[in-house]
């Protein structure tokens, strides 16, 4: 929970990147508004064909960069590549506990009676990543092509 507040930024500013933390629900209009050039996610598993699984909220946050014609590159080990998955329609989705919304510090928020749905994780389809970046280099689509080759390269 909270992990870019908790960890990415932390990260960020300990390596003296400059970091500005922001609501997920305002994305769209620091986006609309040109306060963004590029936007950056990581991945925890990319198919053949380059669909992406990450955290909840990325592939709404990729539909808003191509909307407003921003690029949307991905950054992920060559770990995270399972080749053997031909899309992301294929990755199994985590759904975790409804408490976790309904709930904030063990109390309830949510009005008795209402339920909640609480994926973990989304998948951007292919059509929305510009290029994914590894350690081995940078691709771009053809992701089943580029991946592939990717994997065959040895790293200097």
């Amino acid at each position: 929970m909270l992990q870019g507040a908790r960890l990415t930024a932390w990260e960020l500013v300990q390596s003296g990147i400059p970091a500005t933390l922001v609501s997920d629900s305002s994305v769209g209009q620091l986006l609309r508004n040109g306060m963004v050039q590029a936007v950056f996610v990581g991945a925890d598993r990319i198919t053949a064909n380059g669909d992406v699984a990450n955290k909840i909220g990325t592939y709404l946050l990729a539909v808003m960069a191509k909307e407003t014609g921003v690029p949307f590159y991905v950054a992920a080990p060559t770990s995270t590549l399972d080749l053997s998955l031909s899309t992301g329609d294929e990755i199994p989705i985590e759904e975790r506990d409804a408490s976790e919304v309904l709930e904030f510090a063990g109390k309830r928020t949510a009005a008795v009676g209402v339920d909640a749905v609480n994926f973990a994780f989304d998948v951007t389809p292919n059509r929305y990543v510009n290029a994914i970046i590894t350690e081995k280099g940078i691709v771009r689509s053809p992701y089943r092509r580029t991946l592939s080759a990717l994997l065959e390269t040895e790293v200097a």
